[in-house]
């Protein structure tokens, strides 16, 4: 599941042990997760909590395209708030539009956003948006709304940006 966030792959996999009796718990991953990354911020080497793996069940991050002006990506994730987060990060929007003028196309061209948000209280409750997240993902969302619902989004909905020409100077 980290691997579709991108980066290099992990240094080292192991298969935990000590897992909780799934017969009483409600969320095992919940549990099991968080009892992990505890055990870890108290110092405990990864090596201890399971046995290191050589194979695993990678998953490839689904990378967005460029074709001429046009960056297509995917929504890759729908958050708790019902906001959709795509493939599209920061960094890959700036080396493509450097600087350009843009459209995004939600929707097929249904929703059409001209700017992204640096913060979501830039838009009035109920307007759709596009912000850069936390780790830099392009997140469409609706202030105090949900976008996922609303717009019909789900994993497998496209998000278009197309970029202006560069004009002659």
């Amino acid at each position: 599941m980290l691997g579709l966030l991108g980066g290099p792959g992990p240094d080292m996999v192991v298969r935990l042990e000590g897992l909780p009796d799934q017969q009483t718990e409600t969320f095992i991953s919940l549990s099991l997760f968080s009892d992990m990354a505890c055990r870890l911020a108290k110092g405990t080497s990864l090596k201890e909590l399971g046995t290191p793996v050589e194979s695993y069940n990678r998953q490839v991050p689904l990378r967005p395209t460029i074709e001429g002006n046009i960056i297509t990506g995917s929504v890759i994730h729908v958050d708790s708030y019902q906001n959709a987060i795509t493939n599209i990060s920061r960094e890959f929007f700036q080396k493509v539009g450097g600087g350009r003028p843009f459209r995004i196309y939600v929707q097929s061209k249904h929703y059409v956003l001209e700017k992204i948000n640096t913060r979501y209280n830039e838009s009035p409750p109920g307007d759709i948006l596009a912000i850069f997240n936390s780790i830099g993902l392009l997140e469409i969302a609706i202030r105090k709304g949900n976008a996922a619902g609303l717009l019909k989004l789900t994993t497998s909905s496209t998000v278009r940006i197309e970029f202006n020409e560069q004009e002659d100077a």
